[in-house]
């Protein structure tokens, strides 16, 4: 089943790559008492998400603080090693750069898709969503363009 707004985040937690190698976060860790903003993409690197989905969040990322959102998280199903080298490549420095290797988070939420076709597997679907104290506000799912789960979709509904 998938979330939806209203729902409250399912328990989980998601890796980040750290000075020392991966650290493991609880979604208690990242979202319990902020308000935070996440994105998904199906890939760390591809064209879509590497050209325009989290460049939108970079480029806006000062502005989504600034209506009061005290993170913003991008989640992949990649490793904690992929999201960080993604992160350095994309000058993400304001991004939490989540990794959900084995899709274990995105199969909780229900948004995941298969992506076998493409020599992909199990992925994300692209979304973003508002998430107030782990309560999801809005939530944004794109089928192929980016809309719905763009920077510019996040910013009109702060």
């Amino acid at each position: 089943m998938t979330v939806k707004v209203g729902d409250k985040l399912p328990a989980g937690s998601l890796k980040v790559m750290g000075a020392e190698g991966p650290q493991e976060f609880t979604i208690s860790d990242l979202f319990d008492g902020k308000k935070v903003v996440m994105l998904a993409v199906p890939g760390a690197f591809t064209p879509g998400c590497s050209m325009t989905h989290l460049p939108g969040f970079v480029v806006s990322a000062d502005k989504i603080k600034a209506n009061g959102i005290d993170s913003i998280i991008c989640l992949s199903v990649n490793d904690a090693f992929v999201m960080g080298a993604w992160g350095t490549a994309q000058n993400a420095d304001e991004i939490i750069m989540a990794a959900d290797g084995s899709a274990d988070y995105t199969k909780a939420l229900g948004l995941e898709m298969d992506a076998s076709g493409f020599g992909m597997g199990l992925r994300s679907k692209r979304y973003a969503m508002i998430v107030d104290d782990g309560v999801i506000t809005y939530l944004g799912v794109d089928a192929k363009a980016i809309e719905a789960s763009a920077a510019e979709a996040v910013l009109e509904q702060l």
